[in-house]
Order: structure tokens, then sequence, then C-alpha cells
């Protein structure tokens, strides 16, 4: 409940419209495919993507989103947060997996070699040299059965190299999913990841969601070509207008929206752990926190909101799986809205 409540008189001058619309979503991905596909049907309709805004709670639940965006050419900018490729912390991840698939990827050695303690650009440089000196067999990826001797050579390296070496040895045999192999790579990334960033603890909920989201692949170069898709910058192929000028869909953490508004709004994962948090949940005052930000999101609608939640979604900080709607929005009356059930059918 409000501690603070003030009684408000709410009305709208505005006859008619359409009633909002609560979206249940089977599971995360399929969240995101029913907004690009409102965002494209809208979208033909003749309402520029500029006017049209996805908010969340936090940054990070807009990664699974980012990712069918560039798949599917649409635009988009974003405030409050970094893109998911974008992050320091998941390039890094990225990288790791990159040399998997990779050896030869210089870039990726690169960069996973400057976050060794001790190994700077000139060692870094000397032992990429000699990576690619090797130049391995096509067809020497790891199996269930055997370890490609690449993994292996690497007797005269200092001990350092040697745990990234295992770590990557670990990790590479094919017929580890790409979700197993990241499991096994943060147990080596865990230290770094602590001593390189100091707000570790902001950032770790975006290492979850890059695993979360590697849970739907089985192929490792299927997860790596979608996380590399360059994304979108001019338009929407065959829906565009000619004349439309750096139209992007806009994507928003909701205290980045704050005094905005759009035609039409998509507030996703409205989730009780998600939006309000885990963490909101034994605080008051975090709580009615939440319920405001929940009521900025709504209100930033002229035409169109649409609120959307995902269900059973795991929850590694809490050991809980998370299929309830927002506290927020749960047991509205049928009346006031719309409801749809998306799933894989």
């Amino acid at each position: 409940m409000n501690r603070h409540k003030y009684t408000k008189q709410l009305f709208t001058r505005k006859p008619g419209g359409e009633m909002p619309s609560i979206v249940v979503a089977q599971n995360e991905n399929l969240q995101s495919r029913f907004v690009i596909q409102k965002v494209l049907e809208l979208r033909e309709q003749g309402i520029p993507l500029n006017d049209m805004a996805v908010l969340f709670r936090s940054s990070y639940l807009s990664f699974d989103l980012e990712i069918e965006l560039n798949k599917a050419n649409i635009p988009f900018v974003k405030f409050g947060g970094f893109k998911f490729i974008e992050t320091a912390h998941i390039k890094d991840l990225i990288s790791y997996l990159r040399v998997i698939e990779n050896p030869l990827d210089a870039v990726a050695w690169n960069r996973i070699l400057l976050l060794v303690d001790g190994i700077g650009p000139r060692t870094a440089e000397r032992v990429i040299e000699e990576l690619l000196a090797r130049r391995p067999a096509a067809g020497t990826g790891g199996t269930s059965t055997s370890l490609p001797v690449f993994w292996s050579d690497y007797n005269a390296y200092p001990d350092k190299l040697r745990t990234l070496f295992d770590a990557l040895k670990g990790a590479a045999p094919t017929h580890i999913t790409p979700a197993d192999k990241i499991q096994q790579l943060l147990q080596y990334y865990e230290p770094v990841f602590m001593k390189r960033y100091d707000d570790h603890n902001k950032r770790r909920k975006d290492l979850e969601m890059f695993q979360q989201i590697a849970e739907r692949y089985r192929s490792l170069i299927a997860f790596l070509t979608d996380l590399t898709l360059e994304p979108a910058s001019e338009s929407v192929t065959d829906i565009t207008p000619t004349d439309a000028e750096d139209e992007k869909l806009i994507l928003s953490t909701i205290h980045s929206a704050k005094g905005l508004e759009w035609n039409t709004v998509f507030v996703i994962y409205a989730l009780d752990g998600r939006f309000p948090t885990t963490r909101a949940a034994g605080n008051d005052d975090s709580m009615e926190e939440e319920r405001r930000l929940m009521y900025v999101a709504c209100t930033r609608a002229k035409e169109h909101l649409f609120i959307a939640y995902p269900i059973n979604i795991y929850d590694r900080e809490s050991g809980l799986v998370l299929s309830k709607p927002s506290r927020f929005i749960a047991g509205m009356p049928d009346n006031l809205l719309d409801l749809w059930v998306i799933d894989e059918e």
C-alpha cells in the first residue's frame, strides 16, 4: 500500500480509443517477437518508429529485444543504458566465445589476453603471433571424446595464460551447448570481472541475461552470428517511406522516459520479480518508487499501450521461477483491458 497516498481524480477529455492490452508471453523471446510484430503492423498503419517506445525497468531487460530488432533490420536508439553488445563485460564474454569458435580470431584474442594480469600489449602480440602461426587444420574442433592439440600446446606460457587456456579447452567441445559454455567460462571470468569492474554488482544481471538468452541456442556459431549482426541504422526494409529521416524505434528505461510521450508504448517485463524487482519487495519506500515508475510508464502512451510479461523465467539471484504478473497490474478488472496470450502456435 502507498503510505503517502494523495487523493486524485483522473479523467480524460479524449473520447473513444483502444483499451490497454496485457500481453502474456510463454517466454521472453516470444515477448520480443510480439513487440516486433506490433511495431511493424503499426508502422504500416502510418505511425512513425520514433513515435513508438519500448520501456523497461532496468537496462538489461531489453537485451533479448535488441537481438531480435537487429535480426528484423529495425533501427532503434536506446536511452538509459548501453546497447547489449556495447557493454564492456558482454564484449569480454563474446570474445571468449569467438576464440572457441575460431581460434584464429586475433581481435578476440587480443581482448581476452589483455584481461589477464601481467599481460600487456607486447606480450599479447607475441602470443597472438604464435597462435596464428600454428594454423590448426580444419576439423580440429573439440568433440565429446577428444580435444584439439591447439588448446593444450602452451607449455612455454606463464601460469596465468595456462589457466586461460584450460578454461577455453574446457568449454571448447562442440557437444557443449552455448549456455553451458558460458557457465564454464564464467567460473574463470568471475575473478577477472570483479577486479576489472568496480560496479560489478550492477553489471552482474547483464551476465545472467546473456546466459539466459544463450539457452535457446544449440549452435555457438548461430548464437555469435545473431549477437554480431550490424544494427540497422537507416530504415526498415520495405516499410519505411522514402521521406523518413533517421526514424528509429525508442528503447528506454522508465527513468529516462519521464516527461516524454509517444503514440504507442510497450512496457515489457511487467513481471513480479523484475518489475517490481525482487529486492524492492522487502522495503516499503522502494516498493512505492516501483509503483511510481509503473505509473510513469503507463502514462507515456497517448494512443496504444501494451503491458507485456513473459512467464516461467528462472531468476538465478533468488533461485525462484518468476511467473506472476507485476502486482501493479494483477487483478485489474477485465473490462478495463484486452488480454493477449502469446505462444509458439
